[in-house]
């Protein structure tokens, strides 16, 4: 199938006027090449790559967590409704039995690859290595400092499915605990009341990534700096962002791809169960009553928030409109994550070999059509 007429975004991370071709066996051959006469003619349409989410709980009234394979379908579903042609569920702070059993359901979906479901590409394990004071709506019961044994006895388990496990790195035994954790999948600072030389400890000794940057951290202080600068002046590290707009303020968005650059930045949705549900609705969160008000979650009983009723393509549409570059954003929410979770070879772009999942849609992001390895949804 071929494809004429369209604002392509390339590998190059910039947009081309041009053609694209998705082969029979679903990858994209010829791209910004010539093309037959009977292509297809988007008239102009833009064309991106599949969305990759790299930190969901769960939507539709299902969590991760659950260790519901049906449960986990409808999620996948949901996300491919949305545009996300690959994701990493994230896990909450809980039991290990609990864990291997949620981890166990995403290895079946990444075995069967169910059809009109999004791709399973990793886990996200959120916890439970976590500082109690910046806990969040993590459940406190469950924390635990770093065990690289249970965790590597998880990884295993779930056959390597586990692309990137969160800490602490303030905590007993962070530091080596990331160094070996590191040789498995990407570390990620998170839930963390760390100060700078803690965190930058950790990131010397391999972790590479930032979880929910600016919340479950400390603020930026000019005498106590801590987290996030030690993070921007790794250049190795990347950091997630919740773009929904009530997470984070636009201008604190706006100054996140300023320091980090729109090659270091990642979108996520960060969020749970709650995702496509009503104002008011209430559910389960790691053990812990939320319930949506005022279009963000929130523990029942406090101003806690804990994740977010949105979903990655409205955060794309989000970020686009508090004023960050449409090439950066659209890097962030393909490329960067796929960087993440180690499979920028298969997805993540539009180039030559790699699986054909896209999105036709209008300049202004309005209308979308989403195909999974070259087949429209």
């Amino acid at each position: 199938m071929f494809y004429t007429n369209a604002r392509i975004f390339g590998s190059d991370f910039k947009f081309h006027n041009g053609s694209f071709e998705v082969t029979a066996d679903g990858k994209f051959g010829i791209v910004l090449g010539e093309v037959p006469e009977y292509a297809i003619d988007l008239e102009g349409a833009t064309v991106i790559p599949g969305l990759i989410e790299v930190h969901s709980h769960g939507n539709s009234g299902y969590d991760f967590s659950d260790g519901d394979y049906e449960g986990l379908k409808k999620m996948a579903q949901f996300f491919l409704s949305c545009g996300v042609t690959s994701f990493a569920p994230a896990s909450m702070t809980l039991p290990y039995e609990v864990l291997e059993k949620a981890f166990a359901t995403g290895k079946r979906l990444a075995e069967e690859k169910p059809v009109g479901c999004s791709r399973i590409r990793g886990i996200q394990m959120e916890g439970p290595y976590f500082s109690y004071k910046k806990r969040g709506a993590q459940n406190a019961d469950y924390l635990k400092e770093p065990d690289f044994e249970g965790f590597r006895k998880l990884y295993e388990d779930c056959g390597g499915l586990v692309k990137i496990v969160d800490i602490a790195p303030e905590l007993p035994g962070s530091v080596e605990f990331v160094k070996q954790a590191s040789k498995l999948c990407t570390v990620s600072v998170a839930h963390t009341d760390s100060d700078y030389e803690h965190a930058r400890d950790a990131f010397s000794a391999g972790a590479t990534h930032l979880t929910h940057l600016f919340n479950a951290m400390p603020g930026i202080n000019h005498r106590n700096p801590g987290v996030i600068p030690a993070a921007v002046e790794c250049p190795s590290v990347r950091a997630e962002i919740i773009c929904d707009g009530l997470h984070i303020h636009p201008a604190c968005i706006r100054m996140a791809f300023s320091m980090f650059g729109g090659e270091r930045m990642i979108v996520v949705s960060d969020s749970g169960r709650c995702a496509g549900q009503s104002e008011g609705y209430q559910f389960d969160l790691g053990g812990q009553m939320a319930e949506i008000r005022g279009g963000v979650a929130k523990l029942v009983g406090t101003d806690t928030i804990a994740c977010s009723a949105t979903n990655l393509w409205q955060c794309l549409v989000n970020c686009i409109s508090f004023g960050i570059r449409e090439e950066d954003v659209i890097r962030a929410c393909t490329y960067n994550p796929a960087c993440a979770l180690g499979v920028q070879a298969e997805v993540g772009s539009i180039a030559t070999g790699k699986q054909a999942d896209f999105i036709i849609c209008t300049p202004d992001y309005a209308k979308k059509r989403v195909f999974l390895a070259g087949k429209e949804i």
